[in-house]
């Protein structure tokens, strides 16, 4: 008798998935079992060239393999081909939903009747648009009020009653999106301590690297979709609504989406953008629903793109395999005609440690992110906990009182939990500020700002040529598996999107990340679904998970092939 598959990020996650960013960037996330995309509509005609063989399970252990429906395969299926089978009729939402629905860590026990409620609107000849009769998943910390809990991992907000919908999470539904479920997420997106073991919660147990299920499937939006072979697109800071989404710092939440490809990610980001009067950081945002899906361009835009290649700790510290991958990657995009030019973030010893890691404690006080997120995160968790029902946890000290008194399965101490090595000791952290922006927290906040702005991200878009011409460049292209570039976008609130470009010597995805600066997401749409294009003629498709080591059950996780 074959054991039961353990939890995974990847591969059995349905369609989309939504999660919540924070400095390491945990937003919505657009999880599709989708065949990378050829075309989407009249945007990128199809290519003949871009398939060169037919995608197998073969090498995927059978407890993990996708089971046809009748004549169709949905390994790798995209949401453009579901809705081809929608509207002819060779496939229904229910049909579709039903067999993936034991992967996550909690079912909407409405799944089916929703599908079932727009499957009918679609006979009715009424559609929605792109994301009708489409699962989505949302993370544990984004609300849905229904009949599911949203608990950001934690057993303490079991039973908890929320007001309303996330913002985003209406935005979904009313495009007809069917949330079948909420994904699970380190406890707190992390922020509970110091040393933890990523992807655990004490509700759901521990999320897995489809890869290689001994490592870690990593935090937040960019990491974690580099971490297991997918697009991860991190909007701009107000891009998206973050009301209703558990809070760590309103500086830098921001909410974005995961797919197979560009075009299903872009399209998952279309609908969630816009002005939220419960979000006042969202007054500035210039999201238009359903335009980002304009932006997709294919290979031929590279000719006379200049990107910027970062080279002081970050590629300098790219380790030899995957800057193996990644050569073949920027030869392909100079000779498809654009050009590689090296670059540097000013900032680049002031906020990156020399390993090139994140490291949201690097600095003094008055220079740290973790100044910033320990006030923000008191703050926002106080308030997101004040506007519940059905519960006495009130503030984080409630939770750290909860966590004490439930040690053995929330690891409130050192040594309590294999899971929380240093126990709550951020948590206490947060606890001590009060939630005071005093003027170590102003100058911290002001710092950071400046630093990754003006002298990081700006700066660095911005070169000399040999000639004395000045000039911007198109976007920064990171290899960014330690994770520096997403740090200094995080503290800057600026975008990033990431595509899978292959596999390091470990066997683990890795991706091409693209930076520029606010507001620039239709810019890095262009680059980002141009290089997809490129990479995917010249090298095939994104290697697929093949769930190596899928028995284990080690906690904590294996971090040695994620850094």
């Amino acid at each position: 008798m074959e054991d039961k598959p353990p939890k995974v990020a990847a591969h059995f996650t349905p369609h989309c998935q939504l999660i919540k960013e924070r400095r390491y960037v945990m937003l919505v996330a657009w999880r599709l079992l989708g065949r990378r995309l050829r075309s989407f509509g009249e945007q990128r005609p199809p290519d003949p060239t871009l398939r060169r063989e037919e995608l197998s399970q073969n090498e995927i252990p059978s407890i993990f393999q996708m089971i046809p429906f009748g004549s169709l395969d949905f390994y790798e299926i995209t949401v453009q081909e579901l809705q081809q089978h929608f509207s002819s009729g060779r496939l229904t939402s229910v049909e579709y939903i039903n067999p993936y629905l034991e992967a996550i860590i909690e079912v909407n026990p409405d799944a089916i009747d929703l599908a079932a409620q727009l499957d009918q609107e679609r006979r009715h000849g009424n559609t929605r648009g792109m994301l009708h009769g489409i699962p989505v998943l949302v993370k544990d910390n984004m609300a849905t009020k229904d009949k599911m809990q949203t608990t950001a991992g934690s057993w303490a907000l079991l039973g908890s009653v929320v007001p309303k919908d996330a913002h985003v999470v209406l935005l979904l539904r009313q495009a007809g999106a069917i949330i079948i479920g909420h994904a699970n997420m380190s406890e707190w997106s992390s922020v509970r301590s110091k040393a933890s073991s990523t992807g655990y919660s004490p509700r759901g147990g521990q999320t897995r690297n489809p890869y290689n299920l001994s490592s870690s499937p990593h935090t937040s939006i960019i990491g974690p979709a580099s971490m297991n072979g997918v697009v991860g697109i991190k909007p701009t800071v107000g891009l998206t609504s973050r009301s209703g989404v558990i809070p760590i710092s309103k500086n830098m939440d921001t909410v974005g989406p995961f797919g197979r490809t560009v075009a299903d990610a872009v399209l998952g980001l279309s609908f969630i953008v816009g002005r939220d009067l419960d979000d006042a950081s969202t007054s500035l945002s210039k999201g238009i629903q359903g335009y980002y899906t304009q932006c997709l361009s294919s290979r031929s835009a590279l000719q006379g793109a200049r990107f910027g290649l970062p080279q002081k700790r970050c590629w300098n510290l790219v380790s030899k395999d995957r800057k193996k991958v990644a050569l073949r990657v920027l030869k392909a995009i100079e000779e498809a005609g654009g050009v590689v030019i090296d670059t540097d973030f000013p900032c680049v010893e002031d906020r990156i440690p020399e390993n090139g890691s994140w490291d949201w404690e690097y600095g003094k006080a008055s220079e740290s992110e973790f100044t910033v997120v320990k006030v923000d995160a008191y703050n926002g968790i106080n308030k997101y906990l004040s506007n519940l029902s059905a519960t006495e946890i009130r503030s984080v000290e409630d939770i750290i009182d909860f966590n004490n008194r439930n040690r053995g399965t929330e690891g409130a101490q050192a040594g309590d939990h294999p899971a929380f090595p240093s126990g709550q000791d951020n948590l206490q952290d947060i606890a001590q500020t009060k939630g005071v922006e005093d003027s170590t927290y102003q100058d911290a906040l002001g710092y950071i700002h400046r630093k990754t702005r003006e002298e990081g991200i700006d700066a660095a878009l911005r070169r000399t040529t040999e000639d004395g011409e000045s000039i911007e460049l198109d976007a920064l292209l990171l290899f960014d598996r330690k994770g520096a570039g997403q740090q200094l976008a995080a503290q800057a609130g600026y975008p990033i999107i990431c595509i899978p470009i292959g596999l390091d010597s470990a066997g683990m995805p890795f991706s091409l990340s693209l930076q520029h600066t606010a507001w620039k997401e239709e810019t890095l749409i262009k680059w980002a679904s141009a290089i997809e294009d490129l990479v995917n003629g010249l090298f095939g498709w994104r290697p697929t998970p093949t769930y190596r080591e899928y028995k284990s059950k080690n906690i904590p996780i294996n971090r040695e092939a994620t850094g």
